[in-house]
């Protein structure tokens, strides 16, 4: 008799095991809430993140990141030794568990991004310039061959306007990765296309496995990465003079291409034919070996540079710094 009362007794409404089945089933319905509010766009978001066009371009639309397929994993780390920090997303992880990736390895040992020695140098170029200045921080910077942005991030997170060139698809994924976690939206302008003397199309060659070592030369793309195979695409081409108007002050131009450096001064030439004090300070590679794979040399740069006026250039590794 004892069995078939407990049988017939309802339990009561919060006995400990009606709240064991409650807790998991509020989860549930709590999980499903932010999945159908995530799934609808955030207007402050967006608008926190709305790109700003920094004037009116003639020949070519900025990059919209909005529209670019997200790349993933986005892992982000600080880049080490730099007086104005700023994120880099670590999308590639390299084989795990084997071979992982060695910034993954130094961010899981709590380390930084491994400083590229272009971020420290910018910075310190630009801190510089801002004390000449007084201070000011109108006008832009040009990053031509912005690779995944580190001069770019560099200057933006100084507050610099920048307007950045890069061809390859890989590469403006990760610009626009670090765009949003650093959120400089209205700072930076991102072009997909290369910086040369003439506007149309122009063969690139991308080497599978590896961002930084593209280039419109092929001998250039594989003269350090002989064994990683070689694509060709066919990426806009225009010249500098053709996007920044002549009204836009340019405080610093930036130029790493593997090479194809001369190409870009001569699509700049109204740009450095600026009088002095007002022609942008310039930073390139000058490496002979990847200027002679694309029909050029550092005298033929030398020259032309000093017919615009670049009397002054110094020598800092395999960077060029040139000013009037």
């Amino acid at each position: 008799m004892a069995n078939a009362w407990r049988k017939e007794k309802s339990s009561p409404l919060l006995s400990s095991r009606s709240l064991l089945l409650l807790f998991p089933l509020t989860l549930l319905l709590v999980f499903f809430f932010y999945i159908s509010r995530s799934s609808k766009p955030n207007p402050n978001f967006t608008k926190e993140l709305t790109f700003k066009t920094p004037f009116r371009f003639r020949s070519i639309q900025p990059f919209d990141c909005f529209k670019c397929p997200q790349g993933h994993p986005v892992i982000a780390n600080v880049v080490e030794g730099v007086r104005y920090p700023f994120l880099y997303s670590l999308a590639d992880f390299g084989s795990l568990p084997d071979k992982p990736h060695k910034n993954i390895v130094r961010m899981l040992k709590g380390k930084g991004f491994r400083k590229p020695d272009i971020s420290v140098t910018i910075q310190e170029v630009l801190e510089k310039l801002r004390q000449q200045s007084g201070g000011e921080d109108g006008g832009y910077i040009v990053d031509v061959g912005a690779n995944v942005g580190m001069a770019t991030f560099a200057a933006s997170a100084m507050g610099f306007k920048v307007l950045a060139f890069e061809p390859v698809f890989e590469n403006l994924q990760r610009i626009c990765d670090g765009v949003f976690l650093n959120r400089v939206g209205d700072l930076v302008t991102l072009f997909e296309a290369a910086a040369s003397d003439r506007l149309g199309n122009i063969t690139f060659h991308k080497l599978v496995g590896r961002l930084d070592n593209s280039a419109v030369s092929a001998t250039g793309a594989k003269m350090a990465f002989k064994s990683n195979e070689e694509i060709e695409l066919q990426v806009r081409s225009i010249p500098l003079d053709e996007v920044i108007p002549e009204s836009e002050e340019v405080i610093l131009l930036k130029i790493d291409v593997q090479g194809w450096e001369y190409h870009v001064l001569r699509g700049a030439s109204k740009l450095l034919s600026r009088t002095r004090g007002k022609a942008p300070y310039l930073i390139y590679e000058e490496d002979e070996r990847l200027l002679q794979a694309s029909n050029s040399s550092a005298k033929e740069i030398r020259e032309f540079l000093s017919g615009m006026g670049y009397q002054q250039c110094t020598q800092h590794g395999t960077d060029a710094h040139c000013t009037k």
